[in-house]
């Protein structure tokens, strides 16, 4: 059996293992043996979008667990997401990109990065499609990490978990470019109704200008 520590110390330890929700706080580092990769873009700075790799990668061990990265064309699965914010902005994902809180992405354990997929607050039927180009969560078996801002849409941010479905919608292309979830963002009725501020103020991956109700 196998550990991939160069895994976990080059990209995935950017994805911050053991994450938890916000208002928990976030898991050290001991009780996950994953640490934040090194910051590379500082804050109030804009973050360059792709500039990463597409990735599986071996199995590989997070707190005694193992987790299995595979192809799954037909992931369909409901369970707890939390989300990640300013503790991982700027710092490098687990394919090689760089972790911007304010886009629309997301950290799954084993799918391919970087991938699509659709999630849905099974709470209130919102649903936002994401960018997942990092791995993650390892804590109390959830089986996603939002970005602050895919949280804050879906309604989740204040709670800081919620139930999800999750449903994998195909590779995402290597640069990065957004046009996909803006597209699917805006063709949503509960965005167009009630949403109209939640605009970029800068470029959709800079500052967002989040007046959001939840």
């Amino acid at each position: 059996m196998i550990v991939v520590a160069a895994i976990l110390a080059a990209g995935c330890s950017g994805s911050g293992g053991g994450r938890i929700a916000a208002r928990d706080g976030y898991a050290s580092e001991r009780r996950t043996g994953v640490s934040a990769s090194p910051r590379v873009i500082a804050d109030g700075q804009p973050v360059p979008k792709g500039g990463g790799v597409y990735k599986l990668g071996s199995p590989y061990r997070v707190a005694g667990r193992w987790y299995v990265p595979r192809e799954e064309p037909g992931y369909d699965r409901s369970g707890l997401a939390s989300w990640y914010g300013a503790d991982f902005h700027g710092r490098r994902t687990a394919n090689g990109e760089i972790y911007d809180q304010n886009a629309l992405s997301a950290a799954h354990p084993t799918l391919p990065l970087p991938s699509y997929a659709y999630v849905t607050n099974l709470a209130n039927g919102r649903t936002v499609l994401v960018r997942i180009n990092d791995r993650g969560p390892y804590a109390h078996d959830r089986i996603l990490d939002l970005s602050q801002a895919a949280a804050r849409l879906l309604g989740t941010e204040r709670r800081g978990v919620a139930q999800v479905r999750v449903r994998y919608a195909g590779r995402a292309p290597l640069d990065g470019h957004d046009a996909h979830e803006r597209r699917f963002l805006a063709a949503q009725p509960w965005y167009r109704s009630g949403y109209a501020d939640a605009r970029p103020t800068v470029g959709w991956g800079a500052r967002w200008s989040l007046g959001l109700r939840e």
